[in-house]
């Protein structure tokens, strides 16, 4: 696909792990970018914007001069269609355009959480697309619980038995959101993006072992127990939805792959042993 010169792009979450990514890349390619996050987002190249999905006063001077946004939904909200559909009535009355989201591959247009949103965009923006990547590689570096958990005891804890997964590197995702927003044409469709292998946790804990030399092992939970570990960490009411999307992996709901990064980026997505031994070697 061919890239045209855009006008002004807003990445909301430019500290997070697809948004510092995707504002960088645009950057990088000479677009105007304001990357937006509560804290400061230092993108080489970009402007940063203070931005609170919960602080309506933020968002005027985020939108002013955009014609293009990359949202990411508030982390943990189990209803986030009530603080990002006044946003996104706000950015069309603003001059904004195209909208790209970034959804789950767990969750449909129309489903719970961020799939209201999904349902609404299409009638709000001329030109659209809806990411819907599988379950992020780096869940297994840096600060998520998995990460932890691989670096305190060990051990990677799941209800997802045997079930498998696409697993995807966010640099993949970032390039699809890079290509979403700059084409000529943007995709106006959902995508769901997927690394070029299924894998299950114990092949996942086994890969871990071999790149880094310590033992990693694969501990199956049960759905309740699941939900009750991230009961601690998140409201009761996401620590279900979370629980069930393992439940829903044990069942083989993500056991597939797509040529989608291929197809809207003229390259494979990266494998998860490669991916390994550029983070954890």
């Amino acid at each position: 696909m061919n890239t045209t010169t855009t006008g002004t792009t807003l990445v909301i979450g430019a500290t997070g792990t697809t948004g510092s990514r995707t504002a960088a890349r645009l950057a990088a390619a000479g677009h105007r970018v304001k990357a937006a996050s509560r804290q400061a987002a230092p993108v080489p190249g970009a402007e940063s914007v203070p931005f609170d999905w919960y602080d309506p006063a933020t968002h005027p001077a985020a939108l002013d001069g955009v014609d293009r946004v990359y949202l990411i939904p508030p982390l943990g909200d189990p209803d986030p269609a009530a603080v990002m559909l006044p946003f996104l009535h706000l950015a069309g009355t603003a001059g904004v355009h195209r909208a790209v989201l970034l959804s789950s591959s767990a969750i449909p247009e129309g489903g719970p959480a961020v799939g209201t949103v999904h349902r609404a965009l299409p009638d709000m923006f001329e030109q659209w697309a809806v990411l819907r990547p599988s379950w992020f590689m780096q869940n297994f570096t840096g600060a998520h619980a998995h990460a932890a958990a691989i670096r305190e005891d060990g051990i990677i804890r799941t209800a997802t038995g045997s079930g498998r997964v696409g697993f995807v590197d966010a640099e993949d995702i970032a390039a699809v959101a890079f290509h979403a927003l700059t084409d000529r044409q943007a995709p106006d469709t959902d995508l769901v993006l997927t690394g070029p292998q299924a894998l299950s946790y114990d092949d996942v804990a086994t890969a871990v072992t071999e790149v880094t030399g310590r033992p990693v092992v694969h501990r199956r939970l049960s759905y309740d127990q699941m939900r009750g570990r991230l009961t601690a960490l998140v409201p009761q009411e996401f620590a279900a939805i979370l629980a069930g999307m393992d439940r829903a992996i044990a069942e083989g709901s993500e056991d597939r792959t797509t040529d989608t990064v291929h197809r809207l980026t003229g390259r494979p997505p990266g494998t998860f042993r490669a991916f390994l031994e550029r983070e954890m070697r």
